[in-house]
């Protein structure tokens, strides 16, 4: 099992988000490349954005992106810490 790359592009998106407030959401312009598009599309579609091109968390959006900002945090963490 292995991440897709549309996997990927949504993780992209997810970590655009500023979780240190709620009041701040994202805007997907129709000129950003077609995967970051199709990602955002696909985050809505999910129920973790309340818009399709972008917008602002829901709180399951809230969750993943929580999630996969950790998870970017940890796998670049210094080598040092074990």
């Amino acid at each position: 099992m292995s991440y897709t790359s549309e996997n990927l592009a949504e993780l992209n998106v997810l970590m655009l988000f500023n979780l240190s407030t709620s009041q701040e959401g994202i805007k997907i312009h129709h000129t950003a490349e077609p995967t970051v598009i199709a990602a955002a599309q696909r985050l809505f579609d999910k129920g973790f954005t309340t818009q399709a091109d972008g917008g602002y968390l829901t709180s399951l959006g809230n969750t993943a992106a929580e999630h996969a900002q950790s998870l970017f945090i940890m796998l670049n963490a210094d080598s040092e810490v074990h």
